[in-house]
């Protein structure tokens, strides 16, 4: 099993975990370094949940702040192990796992071994499979196994954000919407109603969505309505029967889940729409006192996070929480996935700033 060494500066121990191979459902030789090591620090609790990892300050302060990050990663893409690039203008990491999360995870380790006495209580949440079906996600399963372990006055998601920090999420919605029709043979085509013709009245009026701009604490979120996969067909020469185009819908946190199916099926009237997953989205949250201190420690200024993190799953427990790591989130899941080096030294030191630490 390979060792982790919190003695390393942050960056190299992003190396470190990036050279382990960590795609979801395969998380147990990462979980198992990163429980090794944590174990080695008398001022933590660990306790491990499958392939999660919590470690915890008992320092009866009167506050305590949830850091969490995942450990997994999507499948290895011709970019594995990690490579470092030296530039003038700053050196950069690449490699499966640098931006989503690894450089977060290496953050975490790093305030969990060098500061074991922060002003506020800290949890650590090391986690297992996050980019995979919400079924096995490591903080779904320890809210409903282990909701204690969870809690907090503020929690952070290590989340890529370009070290700046990401408030709230939007919501995700996705439906099938499904047209139907008659099959017969090609050569006889008037015989049938082809339904793959029909889901043409699905793809103009999807052209014709105006995306919803609101405004929420501050920060403008994007709504958007697409079409991401389309499917139907029997046979080179049969009239197909049935088309289903499948349709996510990306909503602003101030939309419920239900409020969003209910647009979509409004929006859809007419057409058969069956919803396939949801997860609701998360309010920014800026106006509550933890989180305006936060922001006012780490550079006073937010922007609105257009994708979906987990950062739901703690709003959902009445916990607010941002988004803050490093790399850029346009970097995550490409081949080329990378992380600049300042960004993970930024991290860390505006979160030992944060925790009371001098330096």
């Amino acid at each position: 099993m390979p060792r982790l060494d919190l003695s390393a500066d942050a960056v190299s121990l992003t190396e470190q975990l990036v050279d382990i191979e960590s795609v979801s459902h395969h998380e147990e030789e990462i979980a198992d370094a990163v429980e090794e090591a944590l174990r080695t620090l008398d001022h933590l609790e660990v306790t491990r949940r499958g392939h999660t990892v919590v470690a915890r300050t008992d320092l009866g302060r009167g506050e305590r702040v949830v850091i969490a990050g995942h450990l997994d990663t999507v499948p290895v893409n011709d970019n594995w192990p990690s490579r470092r690039e030296v530039r003038p203008d700053g050196d950069l990491l690449h490699g499966l796992g640098t931006c989503d999360m690894k450089g977060g995870d290496a953050v975490m380790l790093r305030l969990a071994a060098h500061l074991p006495e922060p002003d506020r209580d800290v949890t650590f949440i090391f986690y297992e499979a996050e980019e995979v079906d919400a079924t096995y996600n490591g903080l779904k399963k320890l809210a409903e196994s282990d909701p204690a372990l969870m809690q907090g006055d503020f929690a952070i998601l290590m989340e890529p954000s370009n070290a700046g920090v990401e408030a709230g999420c939007q919501g995700t919605l996705r439906v099938d919407v499904r047209t139907t029709g008659e099959r017969a043979h090609s050569a006889r085509s008037w015989q049938g109603s082809n339904a793959i013709h029909d889901a043409s009245g699905i793809l103009t009026r999807l052209q014709g969505f105006e995306a919803r701009r609101p405004v929420i604490d501050g920060l403008e979120y994007h709504e958007g309505l697409n079409a991401v996969f389309i499917r139907g067909g029997v046979a080179g020469n049969v009239v197909p029967d049935e088309c289903v185009v499948e349709v996510n819908f990306r909503f602003a946190p101030d939309r419920s889940e239900a409020d969003a199916e209910q647009f979509v099926r409004d929006f859809f009237e007419g057409y058969d729409v069956t919803v396939t997953d949801s997860a609701p989205g998360a309010l920014p949250g800026l106006h509550v006192p933890a989180a305006k201190a936060f922001l006012e420690a780490v550079g006073g200024e937010a922007n609105p996070k257009f994708g979906w993190t987990d950062v739901a799953r703690f709003t959902g427990l009445g916990i607010p929480a941002v988004n803050f790591g490093p790399g850029d989130p346009l970097f995550a899941h490409k081949q080329d996935e990378q992380v600049p080096v300042e960004h993970i030294e930024r991290c860390e030191r505006l979160l030992r700033a944060w925790l009371g630490a001098d330096s």
